[in-house]
């Protein structure tokens, strides 16, 4: 049996070359405040992978994306095994862009705290009187750079993705921005309303794009996860407070709330975060995880 190591190990992801394509594998590690945590959430790993590739269907009329295959016996023998069950994608290698494309529906998190202060978020400018947690008029996009494991990814505008892409692709910058722009906007929109139904709000979210070897736009890595994007109930929203959450926001406010944690999360935190990605899974795609 041919043996395979990761030549890439991210934060949460570690991606094995197998050729023609790629297989990328989401470990049970959790992020937060870009430190990776000392404990692992059983299970989290084939839950994001199952919702990606559901969202992954969901959007192929919008925009192509790299997904080949999750199920393990359509990948080598090293893979199909109980390690890597649910939790691997076989998928197209791509040419991914210098840019985490984020889309914001409601003002939340570091955008709340960026608006109280200029009344703007990552320089556009908003509507004077929003509450906390208030659906905007209209999502915005508001991209950011990619960075490196312990490096904070920046925020930067529209104009400024226009140059980061134009330096890595001369001459496509500026059509490959607005693409791109449309692109994480109509995803976004599209699964927004898909999960509202579903009695889930999707507050923000990031997606990624690579080029496939026609210089085409592929949409990647994973879409509308909760680790990649606010996902609240819809039963109980109340503008004018911070909202319970799906998502690894209630990780994140018990590091905020334990300062001196370093970054150890209690039993009982584990399990009350996977119960919570669980119930996402259920309510968007109808079945019990």
């Amino acid at each position: 049996m041919q043996e395979f190591k990761p030549f890439k190990a991210g934060k949460v992801r570690e991606i094995y070359d197998n050729g023609d394509n790629l297989i990328m594998v989401a470990t049970d590690r959790i992020s937060a405040f870009d430190h990776i945590l000392k404990n692992d959430i059983v299970d989290k790993g084939a839950i994001l992978t199952q919702i990606s590739k559901f969202w992954f269907d969901l959007t192929n009329d919008l925009v192509p994306n790299h997904l080949i295959s999750v199920d393990n016996n359509d990948m080598p023998e090293f893979f199909r095994n109980e390690k890597f069950a649910r939790r691997s994608t076989m998928c197209r290698k791509l040419d991914m862009l210098p840019l985490e494309c984020i889309v914001r529906g409601y003002i939340t998190g570091s955008g709340w705290a960026s608006y109280q202060e200029t009344g703007e978020v990552c320089g556009i400018k908003l509507p004077e009187g929003l509450r906390e947690s208030e659906k905007l008029p209209e999502a915005i996009y508001t991209p950011s750079t990619k960075a490196e494991i312990g490096d904070h990814d920046e925020n930067i505008s529209y104009e400024k993705s226009i140059e980061v892409l134009e330096k890595a692709y001369p001459g496509r910058g500026e059509e490959l921005a607005r693409k791109v722009k449309e692109l994480t906007l109509a995803v976004y929109k599209k699964c927004a309303d898909y999960a509202l139904e579903r009695g889930i709000i999707i507050a923000d979210t990031k997606l990624e794009f690579g080029l496939d070897e026609e210089g085409k736009i592929v949409l990647a890595d994973e879409v509308l996860t909760p680790d990649s994007s606010r996902f609240w109930p819809v039963a109980g929203y109340e503008v004018g407070k911070s909202q319970p959450s799906y998502d690894k926001q209630f990780v994140r406010d018990w590091l905020k709330a334990n300062p001196d944690s370093d970054y150890k999360l209690p039993d009982e935190v584990i399990a009350k975060t996977i119960e919570k990605y669980k119930e996402a899974y259920k309510l968007l795609t109808g079945k019990d995880f």
